[in-house]
């Protein structure tokens, strides 16, 4: 039997691909909502046939958001970006857009609905990411205050933007000439990098139980690296020999604008050159620690204890950027 109905905003993309699996783990009934349904049909492998659908649908356009929500018993927001692109600012798609869900999920009589902000978020930000997550927060409190906000550190998992980012520059022909990376601050930034499926247990969490409305949690995972840190946990695993470059934040902030503004122009932001290396945004981001406060609910009070490293679960993905294969060890010719 279902639990009900959920439609998750944002259900095709990195986390929104583990958080249908867990929802349909946990009972519910799926509705994905997506600007690109066809591009997305994939997502629908998430559960036995009828459980997962999808829904054309633009958190930036009101009426398909309307749309979208009908008939839902939850509705889960996971939209956000890094980088600006055309009318996709952060703005209007992560404050704008977040405000057009909660409203739509009010107005519809949603029973529950579920935020995912980021840690870090902060109205007095520098970073624009970092402001606009934490004005979403405010205005979806502000229209259904019962809303369960999730903040996670840095997200990982095979399809991350993280550390398949920084193992691909780091094999990459350029990195044989200059083998180092960049390690803006210092690489002293401290970070609490977080599986994506231990994010998506937390979400089915939100979504199921009944004693998480108007809460804040923040999730993090077991172990907390600084920058440089991780980069060597990175070049352990893919067997390679490089290094971590201090980059002050006076020279990283100019290249990061520079970045920035190169890739949000097509066909730049469509893939053609992969993911920017860092964006001026990002270098403001790094500035401050991105850990689980001590006093912050966190995965165990929802109900995840279990929840995996880096050391853990990055090997089983990042073998590809290895000199010779996924079964090389070190040594071999």
């Amino acid at each position: 039997m279902s639990k009900g109905l959920v439609t998750i905003f944002g259900g095709s993309g990195f986390i929104g691909r583990y958080a249908a699996r867990a929802l349909v783990r946990e009972g519910w009934r799926v509705r994905v909502a997506v600007r690109k349904p066809h591009l997305a049909g994939d997502v629908k492998l998430a559960g036995p046939p009828g459980w997962v659908d999808l829904a054309q649908a633009n958190i930036r356009n009101r009426l398909s958001v309307e749309r979208a929500v009908e008939d839902a018993d939850v509705v889960i927001n996971l939209v956000g970006i890094l980088i600006e692109k055309g009318p996709q600012s952060f703005e209007a798609t992560q404050r704008d857009g977040a405000i057009n869900v909660a409203e739509a999920a009010a107005k519809a009589g949603v029973k529950r609905f579920v935020q995912m902000s980021a840690i870090g978020a902060d109205e007095d930000a520098e970073s624009n990411y970092a402001r606009t997550k934490a004005e979403a927060e405010k205005a979806v409190r502000e229209v259904f205050p019962e809303a369960v906000i999730l903040r996670p550190s840095v997200v990982f998992g095979p399809e991350d933007d993280f550390l398949n980012k920084f193992a691909s520059m780091a094999s990459s022909p350029i990195s044989n000439v200059l083998p180092f990376l960049p390690a803006i601050g210092g690489g002293k930034t401290k970070l609490q990098p977080v599986y994506a499926g231990d994010v998506a247990d937390a979400i089915a969490a939100a979504a199921t139980r009944d004693d998480v409305e108007g809460k804040t949690y923040e999730l993090g995972g077991p172990r907390v690296y600084t920058f440089k840190e991780l980069y060597e946990i990175i070049f352990e695993t893919i067997d390679r020999k490089r290094y971590s470059l201090p980059l002050p934040f006076f020279i990283a902030k100019p290249l990061g604008l520079t970045f920035g503004a190169i890739w949000s122009v097509p066909p730049v932001s469509f893939g053609f050159l992969g993911p920017a290396p860092i964006t001026g945004d990002q270098v403001e981001m790094l500035k401050a620690d991105n850990i689980v406060a001590e006093d912050a609910l966190t995965l165990s009070d929802l109900g995840v204890p279990d929840i995996e490293s880096v050391e853990a679960i990055a090997p089983s993905y990042l073998w590809p950027y290895r000199a010779y294969g996924e079964f090389h060890q070190k040594g071999d010719a």
